[in-house]
């Protein structure tokens, strides 16, 4: 998310319009979606598993914004464009991954001024909540629903996204540039 609330040193790569970024996650997650079948349907383990493991980033990379964006404009919150570039959150991660992350594609979307102060607090609290929580939830379903499926490796790599989705939502509750802690000024400090 690049808001109001965002830290100035993102580093952005692109910036692109409402429809043209939906249009890049939603093929993104389709994506997801048909490599996760692969996955399980494929007729060798490494394909197997590099399947279930390029599913799962594309659902961690094209979820979060638009999870923002999806919840927002249900709740009248309007957007101007989405942003491409490097995390929002560079704190939340340790020192060796923190440059890492700030140099990864994310999608970032940017809210109306207006919109947002014409939002109620809980509304905001709300969409900024949305991004982080599909960040941590809907990549651990791929890899929940690889287990199920009997992808080979699943189980393992079913552990690591447990662990990397509790890591993604404690660093966005304990970082002040996190979504957890926008939406809690949004709430007043709760």
């Amino acid at each position: 998310m690049n808001g109001s609330d965002s830290p100035p040193g993102r580093k952005v790569f692109s910036r692109l319009s409402i429809v043209a970024g939906n249009s890049i996650q939603i093929a993104g997650l389709v994506a997801a979606y048909v490599a996760l079948a692969a996955a399980r349907s494929a007729h060798s383990t490494t394909v197997g598993v590099v399947a279930m493991v390029v599913g799962w980033v594309l659902l961690y990379f094209c979820c979060h914004a638009v999870a923002h964006w999806v919840v927002g404009r249900i709740l009248g919150i309007r957007f101007a464009f989405y942003t491409v570039g490097g995390t929002g959150n560079p704190e939340g991660w340790p020192a060796g991954l923190r440059w890492v992350f700030e140099h990864l594609p994310f999608f970032g979307v940017q809210t109306e001024k207006a919109s947002m102060q014409k939002a109620r607090p809980i509304a905001r609290a709300i969409m900024w909540s949305a991004g982080v929580t599909s960040s941590a939830v809907v990549p651990t379903l791929g890899a929940l629903r690889a287990w199920r499926s009997g992808v080979p490796g699943s189980k393992l790599f079913l552990v690591f996204a447990v662990f990397w989705a509790v890591g993604t939502l404690a660093s966005n509750w304990t970082s002040r540039a996190g979504d957890y802690s926008k939406a809690r000024r949004a709430l007043g400090g709760l």
